[in-house]
């Protein structure tokens, strides 16, 4: 289990996170997500433990990670931009893993060949999307317990991110833990199980997402009358109205909202499914960074 208690960050003077706090169960795979600068890299570092809290702490299984070695054996950050020597090799750096991770030469081999890599040749050869999928297959190969990903689908064309999932799926099935930050919300949705809202420093919002999506519903609602945002009973995440056709986001009991809509008398009540693109839309939206 990975806890974040309370972590606030500050480079100089310019404040990243303020007490974020969020727990990742054992065996789940959670969407770090919010807007650009929000600080979900620095974020990922400090559950590396490669940048350590200005307050609050850090655990993994109970122990702290900063500068505690036999925690960090059991995780694998890759980060946006990963580091290599102007002549390393994939084989090469696959050879260096194995010496602090249980490393597992058939995997890397399998996504490697899956990714049609030579892991013979220089890596600074590779296109971004070639260098990335080779990193991918190294993280995959250490089999980590806890698995942390920046922009993970960064570069990746449909059928290499479609590899990537079904190994981080794999990794899950043998009981790791996976933390991915991206921007490509419907990838997540397709793997992960739970996530966490990063915005104006702090988490916003966490939990399952099922159980998140669950809370909303979004209607497109036409009335014989005028009716305008205020006219609804109840606080809305979301409202637009084009002529008569009224669409509207709310959170709370489904049965409850649908009662007090009906109560309204429109002409026309269609229910509309939401995604997890949806939800992370909608919620950055009520908190004004988008009009």
């Amino acid at each position: 289990m990975i806890e974040i208690k309370n972590v606030s960050k500050s480079f100089g003077d310019n404040e990243v996170l303020q007490n974020a706090d969020f727990t990742v169960e054992n065996g789940s795979v959670l969407g770090l997500v919010g807007i650009n600068g929000a600080g979900k890299s620095t974020l990922l570092r400090l559950v590396a433990g490669v940048f350590q809290a200005d307050k609050g702490i850090i655990l993994l299984d109970g122990k702290p990670v900063y500068e505690n070695e036999e925690v960090k054996k059991k995780l694998f950050f890759l980060s946006d931009d990963p580091y290599y020597t102007v002549n390393v090799t994939g084989k090469q750096l696959a050879k260096l893993y194995s010496q602090f991770y249980s490393f597992d030469m058939e995997v890397f081999k399998r996504f490697m060949g899956a990714y049609s890599l030579d892991e013979n040749k220089p890596i600074r050869n590779f296109s971004k999307g070639m260098k990335r999928q080779t990193f991918i297959s190294l993280a995959l190969a250490c089999k980590p317990k806890y698995l942390l990903l920046d922009e993970a689908f960064d570069g990746l064309d449909p059928l290499a991110r479609l590899e990537f999932k079904r190994g981080i799926i794999e990794l899950q099935q043998e009981g790791s833990s996976v933390i991915i930050a991206s921007h490509s919300l419907r990838e997540l949705e397709d793997i992960c199980d739970s996530f966490a809202l990063l915005d104006s420093k702090r988490v916003s919002v966490s939990g399952k997402i099922d159980g998140e999506l669950s809370k909303l519903i979004k209607l497109q609602l036409v009335f014989e009358n005028d009716v305008g945002e205020g006219d609804f009973p109840f606080p809305l995440i979301h409202f637009e109205k084009t002529g008569r056709v009224i669409h509207i986001v709310a959170k709370g009991d489904e049965q409850e909202i649908l009662e007090q809509i009906n109560k309204m008398n429109p002409l026309i009540v269609d229910q509309i499914s939401m995604d997890f693109e949806d939800m992370f839309m909608y919620e950055v939206k009520s908190k004004g960074y988008l009009k």
